[in-house]
């Protein structure tokens, strides 16, 4: 623990020994990050975990790539019926929010977004029915919540010149989509909040609950095995500013492994998700 060490201005420098137990401390945590993840299955620990071949889960994504239109949960669940079905729609909304995030840009730009906006305007010129935005967001492989809120965007700063339409704004729209003043807008804005299962006031509230459920699922099993530990508030009030969902009194070892601390993330493991993990949050631990 870093508050065990002492400051280097009392010893002037550390020995080469010194150095030595602390690059193998770090090189230990560094291998050991744990972040348990979860992939809506039961909580495995102190147990050998299920993982997924590179080959499969390449051979998961390519089938999704091929599936764009159509039900994608549905048929990766017929396509492999060996993998757990939550796992497989982890994947797919992982993959979604990779595609989103690449066209997110070029989608959103203002000619772009103004051209988008236009060509809604001319379906519903043409009296098409309800299901517009989910039907051009299936055209562009894009995602129906974002694409109604680029929508809704537009038609906030078209016919509300004196309105400030920023993010906080515009998310209350969302979440209360009976506000919006066009009644089909509105509608269609819902009807895109309901088939997305990746973005969305609707989408965001469920992650909330499985998180908490899933630590609250951790924090049970902590006590199954009589293993004491500090919870993310107990950790605040001790000034920690980065806390883990849970950090162990006293660390103990899980497949030769030392664990001072465990992260529960309810969604699958892929590797890109463990390097924006790291970066963005477990490095700030590993001396906890």
């Amino acid at each position: 623990n870093s508050r065990d060490t002492p400051p280097d201005s009392q010893f002037g420098y550390y020995s080469l020994q010194s150095w030595f137990n602390r690059l193998v401390t770090l090189y230990v945590l560094t291998i050991s990050i744990i972040y348990i993840i979860y992939d809506y299955t039961c909580i495995k620990l102190n147990t050998s975990v299920n993982r997924m071949k590179l080959e499969q889960f390449n051979e998961v994504i390519k089938f999704i790539n091929t599936k764009r239109k159509e039900n994608v949960n549905a048929a990766l669940v017929k396509k492999f019926p060996g993998i757990e079905r939550t796992t497989l729609s982890s994947i797919a909304a992982q993959e979604m929010q990779r595609k989103v995030k690449k066209s997110f840009h070029r989608i959103n730009a203002k000619e772009n977004a103004a051209k988008v906006y236009s060509s809604y305007l001319s379906s519903v010129k043409r009296g098409e029915s309800p299901g517009i935005l989910v039907r051009k967001a299936k055209e562009m492989d894009y995602s129906p919540a974002m694409l109604a809120k680029l929508i809704l965007e537009q038609y906030l700063t078209a016919n509300f010149p004196d309105m400030t339409v920023n993010k906080s704004r515009v998310n209350g729209f969302l979440r209360d989509t009976t506000q919006i003043q066009d009644r089909d807008l509105g509608y269609d804005v819902y009807l895109c909040l309901l088939e997305d299962d990746v973005y969305g006031p609707f989408v965001d509230s469920i992650k909330h609950s499985i998180g908490h459920e899933y630590e609250f699922f951790l924090r049970r099993k902590l006590e199954e095995l009589n293993i004491s530990y500090y919870d993310e508030d107990e950790l605040r009030l001790r000034g920690y500013d980065k806390t883990p969902d849970v950090k162990l009194e006293i660390p103990i070892a899980v497949d030769g492994k030392v664990i001072n601390w465990i992260e529960s993330k309810a969604s699958f493991g892929d590797e890109e998700s463990h390097r924006n993990y790291l970066k963005d949050q477990f490095w700030s631990y590993w001396n906890r």
